[in-house]
């Protein structure tokens, strides 16, 4: 697909975010996991946080973060821990175990984007890396400037 047009670059985009999260959904099913608790769950997978730094990620109130991360530790997820510096702070840690799930899970996913993608040079990849690069920036902009957090 070499004259792939805007449009065209957009859509297979859009169905990509689709299968993405319908993958999500059937590993959320399986381990009893609310769409919200999911994406909780990538982000402190992703970034280390404190609960109101995850609050802010996910644009809820301070309750509802915490129904969140009573959900997560409930399933055996997340626990909260006191930061041995300052222990009025608290951090986030997805456990092992969690960690363990997940990729089980997952790997047959990554194998197959690896198989995808083994045709493709480096500098191929390469363009599709600024590609995408650029591409989740410019989402994150749009989102930040929507919800009013930009």
């Amino acid at each position: 697909m070499n004259d792939a047009t805007d449009y065209d670059l957009s859509m297979m985009l859009r169905t990509l975010v689709m299968e993405s999260n319908r993958f999500l959904e059937i590993f959320s099913a399986a381990h009893e996991l609310h769409p919200t608790d999911m994406t909780a769950l990538n982000l402190i997978m992703t970034t280390p946080m404190t609960p109101g730094t995850l609050a802010r990620a996910l644009n809820l109130s301070a309750s509802a973060t915490t129904s969140v991360l009573d959900r997560l530790e409930r399933a055996g997820h997340v626990v909260r821990d006191r930061d041995p510096g300052d222990r009025r702070r608290v951090e986030l840690r997805v456990l092992d175990t969690a960690t363990a799930l997940a990729a089980t899970f997952f790997q047959p996913l990554a194998r197959e984007y690896a198989s995808a993608w083994a045709g493709m040079s480096p500098d191929e990849r390469g363009v599709v890396a600024k590609f995408l690069a650029s591409t989740i920036e410019a989402t994150s902009r749009v989102r930040e400037e929507v919800s009013g957090t930009g």
